[in-house]
């Protein structure tokens, strides 16, 4: 079926669907990877949007059973220039549009991406709405103002139990990490797994208190998606924890971290998202290749008298891309050590958060 992308400025692209033929009303976005889209789709970072993928073909290397990142996504819908429903590749158990009729994430195709694109990063992120190509564009845009965004999608992505990731392993000198799931991505646990920890993953809400009895090594906080102004319990959690465990946060959890420092947070322009993010590391004057998925960034100016010192800059817009409290032995970065577009250039920061644990370790003898 043909179908419709109404921007709320007035906007009109026509394209084919693919995927699910429910309508949405979604926050547009784009992504610049070449690679990736199923990473893309299951990336409960972007909940509640469309993501434009400005590479133009998608689909031809399938869906695999190995590389999603959560369970169910929740993306809301997909836009390509052109859609391969025809994969090649030997580990291929599905394809594309399959996946998204079956997660109902609606897709359009056909269009040009380059110029709805272009159109976001002159005009900023907008709210737009995916419907039948035969629905009127008056009605589309008050059906679209009829669904305001949902603040409270922390809630629906997060773990709704305290659980364990993977075996757990009783053996001496194994590090317990408590990772509190804002919607989490799989590569991180997997990340901590390949450095021999335990994880219990506990939902977004869970206090101080319930986390400290848990006798944690270290503290994760997660990525996520969403106004981290929206996320106030796990803000309090955090300014709890200071100073009491070694804590790591990414991308959603950066921001949680710098507000429980009382550092501010705005709203990107149309955000960053993409694997070619490169980054300064202020400490060694080394450059990252990183992959980047947020709407959010850290008020640089806030961080005065906070405790937090930035740590690396973002050389596209010199926003914050990372800070630490040295003492706290807390540290956070904005964008995503795990997806590995460098491909390793950023692995050493899950290093850092381990060197931090066994420095803070009591000697047994003591």
């Amino acid at each position: 079926m043909k179908k419709k992308i109404v921007l709320e400025d007035g906007e009109v692209y026509i394209g084919d669907g693919f995927g699910s033929d429910n309508d949405k009303f979604v926050e547009l976005v784009f992504n610049t990877s070449m690679v990736g889209y199923q990473e893309i789709v299951s990336d409960p970072s972007y909940t509640g949007q469309a993501v434009i993928m400005t590479y133009p073909l998608i689909g031809n290397y399938g869906m695999n059973d190995d590389d999603y990142e959560t369970d169910r996504p929740t993306v809301s819908g997909l836009i390509v220039r052109e859609y391969c429903d025809e994969p090649s590749n030997f580990r291929c158990s599905e394809t594309l549009s399959a996946v998204m009729k079956k997660y109902d994430i609606s897709g359009v195709s056909g269009i040009d991406t380059r110029k709805l694109a272009r159109h976001i990063r002159d005009f900023g992120s907008c709210r737009a709405c995916i419907v039948s190509a035969d629905t009127d564009t008056d009605e589309a845009l008050k059906l679209l103002k009829e669904h305001p965004a949902d603040r409270a999608v922390v809630s629906k992505v997060s773990s709704d139990k305290i659980h364990e990731y993977g075996d757990h392993d009783s053996s001496a000198g194994t590090k317990n990490i408590v990772a509190i799931d804002c919607g989490m991505k799989k590569n991180i646990l997997r990340e901590f797994k390949k450095r021999g920890c335990n994880v219990t993953v506990v939902p977004w809400d869970t206090s101080a208190d319930e986390i400290l009895n848990m006798k944690p090594d270290g503290v994760f906080v997660s990525n996520g998606p969403g106004d981290p102004e929206d996320v106030a319990p796990t803000i309090e959690t955090v300014k709890n924890l200071r100073g009491k465990v070694p804590v790591f946060g990414i991308c959603l959890g950066h921001q949680i971290i710098s507000l429980a420092y009382g550092a501010k947070t705005y709203k990107l322009k149309f955000g960053h998202r993409g694997g070619n993010h490169p980054v300064k590391n202020l400490k060694t004057d080394k450059i990252e290749i990183t992959s980047q998925n947020h709407s959010y960034a850290v008020d640089n100016d806030s961080l005065n008298g906070t405790g937090l010192t930035p740590t690396h800059i973002n050389l596209l817009d010199n926003t914050i891309e990372g800070v630490e409290a040295v003492n706290d032995k807390i540290f956070s970065v904005q964008y995503h050590p795990e997806s590995a577009p460098g491909p390793q250039d950023s692995s050493y920061l899950f290093d850092i958060f381990m060197n931090n644990i066994k420095s803070v370790e009591v000697p047994e003898n003591a």
